[in-house]
């Protein structure tokens, strides 16, 4: 089958497009063919070199198809299923996943991080952790949005715990996890604020819901945030960036407020002021991933259209270096797809 995979890690000239083995498929497992594939900031942490990656790797979380063929004891699903792959992988016997809590299990895992994953023509997963594709969806929006989704799902509405009328500040709203978190707050009725750059995703940030949008490259966000709401700050920070953007954090929160993170895109050791987070009485809450039933409340929601997943660009399996360039430039408004298999040759261009 062909497959982007690397043998070492660093930059893109460590990515292959080429022929690796197909996956076999065991008992309570599903194999895909892939149709389509989505970026997230994980890949490229993976390419980098993160703990724990296994070499030679297949990279990719994310994945839609169909189902082509089904381990023992699998029921339900049968060859030529459309399917798409929820990524977090878990036992679910541990005292989390038996409470219902599966992104806390003592063996988490991710599709393309601690096993082979969906940059490839093929891919194996638990059959626990395949769904089908609501009707209104390509394999394209299918596999746009699982994994940065839901774990924006998880932040908003699990940990964040935002409700009506509350206010949000996000960060660098144009990102994958950002920018579903947008949404997913609208939907939640609150006030969004978030910050990015350039007039296209400004564009789209306001079109997505967001009251107001702050360009970070000219603006103060901190004093902007303390300007709009009368020096109260928001109720909820979502972070994922880290490093550049923690103390702007700490500032823009209100006093009791919260704030919740999932990632470190720009570093994982930030400044810290203590006294702020003491004196505010701040709550700062970690976020991984989403539960089983997070997820399934999710993807209720993007089944009804309550939540569109928006492309950036399409390109096909044997560019993705291309496509790991736009990421890492920040280029994109919206998720960065793979077209792969039979669906490759219907994008010859990258868009």
């Amino acid at each position: 089958m062909k497959a982007i995979s690397f043998e070492k890690h660093g930059g893109n000239e460590v990515l292959r497009y080429g022929e690796r083995p197909e996956p076999a498929v065991g008992p309570g497992q599903v194999r895909l063919a892939v149709r389509a594939a989505a970026l997230n900031h994980l890949d490229l942490f993976v390419r980098n070199g993160i703990p724990d990656v296994p070499l030679p790797q297949i990279p990719g979380a994310d994945a839609a198809g169909v189902v082509d063929a089904v381990g023992a004891g699998v029921e339900g699903l049968t060859p030529g299923d459309r399917v798409l792959v929820q990524p977090g992988l878990y036992d679910n016997v541990c005292e989390f996943c038996r409470s219902g809590e599966q992104s806390l299990c003592i063996k988490f895992q991710i599709v393309g991080e601690h096993g082979p994953g969906t940059f490839a023509e093929k891919v194996v997963v638990p059959a626990r952790n395949v769904f089908p594709i609501p009707a209104r969806l390509s394999f394209e929006e299918a596999a746009a949005f699982p994994l940065a989704y839901q774990t924006a799902w998880r932040l908003i509405v699990g940990r964040g715990a935002l409700g009506p009328g509350q206010t949000v500040l996000i960060h660098g709203g144009g990102g994958g996890v950002a920018g579903a978190a947008v949404q997913i707050a609208r939907l939640c009725g609150a006030r969004v604020f978030a910050t990015t750059s350039g007039d296209e995703k400004i564009r789209w940030l306001k079109d997505a819901g967001a009251e107001v949008v702050i360009d970070y490259t000219h603006e103060d966000v901190a004093k902007a945030i303390r300007a709009i709401t009368a020096k109260r700050g928001v109720d909820v920070v979502l972070d994922s960036v880290g490093e550049k953007t923690w103390m702007t954090s700490l500032q823009a929160v209100r006093k009791g407020g919260r704030i919740v993170t999932c990632g470190a895109t720009t570093g994982p050791n930030p400044k810290e002021e203590i006294r702020l987070v003491y004196w505010k009485q701040i709550a700062i809450l970690g976020s991984t991933m989403a539960n089983d039933r997070e997820f399934r409340e999710l993807l209720s929601a993007v089944g009804s259209g309550a939540l569109s997943p928006r492309i950036d660009r399409v390109y096909p399996l044997a560019r993705a270096a291309e496509a790991y360039a736009r990421l890492e430039e920040g280029k994109q408004s919206g998720k960065i797809v793979l077209a792969v298999g039979d669906s490759e040759r219907s994008w010859p261009d990258g868009d």
